[in-house]
């Protein structure tokens, strides 16, 4: 039989069923490799390569029985064509030489190079052959119907239940390694930003709250002249009332409402009737729940209350919003000068500084898990009030206590961090 049909014809179809075994195995391989989610973007785009890539992943089983079943065929035709050449040609010993070295060149050529282009290159690849599998799968369907019956039924004695395959949901730090990794497709602002908003679920509003002995507020108890001169130097457009101490707090000012009064009008019955409903929330709630519940209660101020109902600091809108954006404003009277250069490889830091604040500033790493201050930070580790001049490090970098006196510590001198691979050497 093989004499009836010129060799130039079989080599030919040799080369014809090598280029479809490369193109099953490649195109296997690249659609299995396609990121579901730039393929759903790419499909809602409107490219049709990608739709129809979409859907034949609906159905995995049917698209690898199609697949399995094309390159099986051609692979199986291409031994059988090389051995009826080969035996015509040199008789049985040629026959038994062929079969390996086809065996070596279907490798080659036919299964390693395409599945690496199409591991390299997925898209490439499975847009174009998702637009040969979509009519292939409806003239092969009784071929292919029959592979899945058996095969899903062989899958279900071992107990595997065939289910349409969905595009499963990410977790956060799942989330958070694909925007990590999307390089300079996101510019480094937004990057930061995406991160800042999956981390709202791990900060709580005592690490952004302005803390107890820092709340700026106005006492009833104080004289009418002291309490227009809290109000007239108020950096804030809202302001806890308060008898005696904050514990003790009535209400919330929001000095708009007091921008038709004039100066002699104002004394404590008029603030007592423009104040509104404090609103407090528990010390631990995470920044995300607490977005949400300003926006629930049109709230942009609360109160962090402890288990015993006193007040531990205020925390705003504006508090949250900054944890994803960073600072809104650079203006110089709201600059505390928590952090002063001291040379090239140490800063003098205020003892009151927001841990969370150095490190995002100054890109260092001091533990947050813990106290919300470097004061804080350092009488955990020392369980004591240190002196002036002593040394001690925190996560690699040295702290040495600048000023302090008999209830917390002023200022630091913190270092350069030292790796640890540099204090063995």
């Amino acid at each position: 039989m093989a004499d009836d049909v010129p060799l130039a014809v079989l080599v030919g179809l040799l080369v014809t069923l090598l280029l479809l075994s490369a193109f099953f195995s490649g195109s296997e391989t690249a659609l299995m490799s396609l990121n579901r989610y730039q393929l759903r973007h790419k499909a809602r785009e409107g490219h049709r390569g990608a739709r129809l890539a979409e859907k034949l992943l609906k159905r995995p089983d049917r698209l690898l029985g199609l697949i399995l079943f094309g390159n099986n065929l051609v692979n199986i035709a291409l031994v059988a064509i090389v051995t009826l050449v080969a035996a015509s040609v040199g008789g049985e010993v040629a026959a038994l030489i062929a079969v390996p070295l086809l065996t070596i060149i279907v490798l080659i050529f036919a299964e390693t190079a395409p599945k690496t282009l199409a591991a390299l290159h997925p898209e490439r690849v499975a847009y174009p052959a998702a637009l040969v599998y979509y009519p292939l799968q409806f003239l092969a369907y009784p071929f292919v119907w029959l592979i899945n019956v058996c095969s899903n039924g062989l899958l279900f004695l071992f107990g595997v239940r065939g289910q349409d395959a969905q595009l499963h949901s990410l977790t956060q730090e799942e989330l958070r390694t694909l925007v990590y990794e999307a390089g300079n497709r996101i510019s480094t602002r937004y990057r930061q930003m995406l991160i800042s908003i999956l981390d709202l679920e791990k900060v709580t509003v005592d690490d952004v709250m302005v803390p107890h002995n820092e709340i700026v507020g106005i006492d009833l108890d104080n004289d009418v002249e002291e309490i227009q001169r809290v109000i007239a130097e108020s950096r804030h457009t809202r302001l806890p009332v308060y008898r005696e101490h904050i514990d003790q707090v009535i209400g919330i000012l929001h000095l708009r409402r007091m921008a038709n009064l004039a100066e002699r009008t104002i004394d404590r019955d008029t603030l007592r009737r423009l104040v509104s409903e404090p609103y407090f929330v528990p010390e631990g709630t995470p920044l995300s729940t607490q977005l949400v519940q300003f926006q629930r209660r049109r709230q942009r101020i609360a109160l962090v209350v402890d288990e015993y109902g006193d007040i531990q600091g205020i925390v705003t809108l504006e508090d949250i919003l900054e944890e994803i954006v960073g600072e809104f404003t650079t203006d110089p009277a709201n600059d505390d000068d928590d952090v002063v250069s001291d040379g090239a490889d140490s800063w003098i830091v205020d003892g009151s500084a927001n841990i969370r604040d150095l490190n995002r500033s100054q890109d260092w790493e001091l533990p947050t898990d813990g106290p919300k201050t470097v004061n804080g930070l350092i009488l955990e580790l020392l369980e004591t009030i240190p002196q002036p001049r002593t040394c001690l490090k925190i996560a690699g970098y040295p702290i040495e206590i600048v000023e302090s006196d008999d209830t917390r510590i002023r200022s630091v001198r913190i270092g350069q961090r030292i790796e640890e691979s540099e204090e063995a050497g």
